[in-house]
């Protein structure tokens, strides 16, 4: 599901585990939404190139995508799904694009 938190787009994410990610929403080879992409596992896949980006590091599995994209803190606090956009836990400067 995509949503829009401190104007920061966000892909947030459930499993098949029941385990919820939240991660940037734009995919880092072109500007593509993520959250249309199909959940594998912990993978994320671009629905326009098939890039797969791990959910738990923002890190590309597969190309053509080569940067991280952020990852966000996530918690269920009295079933409401809590985002935090300010402290992401991995950010694109993580990485040099190839």
């Amino acid at each position: 599901m995509g949503v829009v938190a401190d104007s920061i787009p966000v892909a947030v994410v459930r499993t098949k585990d029941d385990d919820w990610f939240a991660i940037y929403d734009i995919c880092s080879h072109q500007d593509y939404s993520l959250s249309e992409g199909e959940v594998d596992g912990c993978d994320l896949e671009c629905w326009a190139h098939g890039s797969r980006f791990d959910l738990r590091t923002g890190h590309p599995d597969v190309p053509p995508a080569t940067r991280p994209v952020p990852v966000y803190p996530v918690r269920i606090v009295a079933g409401q799904v809590e985002v935090d956009p300010d402290n992401p836990i991995h950010t694109t400067s993580d990485t040099e694009e190839n």
